[in-house]
């Protein structure tokens, strides 16, 4: 099962939150504070992330199979499901092979596509470097980071999964090892009819207007918002913009 942490009013509508790749179940947490009030949060960490299981199988069968497990265990009525990038393909993922266990989807800058570049091959030097210095203290990390990272914002992100003496949170190694498989995006037949919101990041690359036709054919409810001035990360670089659009869709799904 997969490790959470839920709050809010246990009798409320639920919503479970999925962060991105080298992330944790921290990352949305502004906006499970903001969402307290008025549902029943479920924050989680994915596998291979947080405190959830470390595992050779990165497969997306895999994934849903831990997920619907973990859901199954909390008992939930049907959720309104979030994810960003990474669990933004494991919540699409989810809501085609089980929609009738999702009330409404959001898909927070990420495409129902296979993204063939190698998009981190920074990072994966600068979480080696790291991994293989095991650095005491965060300033160390950073400045083992910096020669393959120039963006500060992003080092900071990197840094909260960092374990002094250790390396890191997450597992590098099987993350690294299943790369490919986490950047594809298998061939699923079916639709998820449900209500769906994408938001985008205006100086994302990760969201296209080529993604259309793929997600209008899964997610033909889809409708699409645009945070200009925000980039992958626009949940951090933007948080009460991005909270509004959210809060402001789930109030029209129920």
């Amino acid at each position: 099962m997969l490790h959470y942490r839920e709050s809010g009013v246990r009798t409320a509508p639920a919503i479970v939150l999925l962060h991105g790749l080298f992330g944790d179940k921290d990352n949305l947490g502004q906006l499970a504070r903001r969402l307290e009030a008025e549902y029943r949060v479920v924050a989680i960490d994915l596998p291979n992330h947080g405190q959830s299981p470390w595992q050779d199988d990165v497969s997306w069968s895999s994934q849903r199979q831990q997920l619907a497990a973990t859901l199954m265990q909390l008992s939930l009525p049907p959720c309104h499901l979030l994810g960003h990038s990474l669990g933004g393909k494991l919540a699409m993922q989810y809501a085609l092979l089980s929609p009738q266990q999702v009330q409404s989807l959001t898909v927070v800058d990420i495409a129902p596509v296979t993204y063939r570049q190698q998009r981190h091959q920074a990072v994966f030097s600068a979480l080696a470097a790291v991994a293989t210095a095991r650095p005491s203290n965060r300033g160390e990390a950073e400045q083992l980071m910096s020669p393959y990272l120039e963006d500060p914002a992003v080092r900071q992100f990197l840094l909260k999964s960092f374990v002094p003496h250790t390396g890191w949170r997450f597992n590098l190694a099987g993350l690294q090892h299943g790369y490919d498989t986490l950047m594809a995006w298998p061939e699923e037949s079916g639709s998820f009819p449900g209500p769906t919101l994408f938001i985008k990041g205006g100086q994302s690359d990760y969201l296209l207007a080529e993604h259309q036709a793929s997600i209008m054919r899964l997610f033909p409810a889809a409708r699409a918002k645009i945070i200009a001035d925000a980039g992958h990360w626009l949940h951090a670089e933007k948080p009460q913009l991005f909270q509004k659009l959210v809060v402001d869709f789930l109030s029209t799904v129920g």
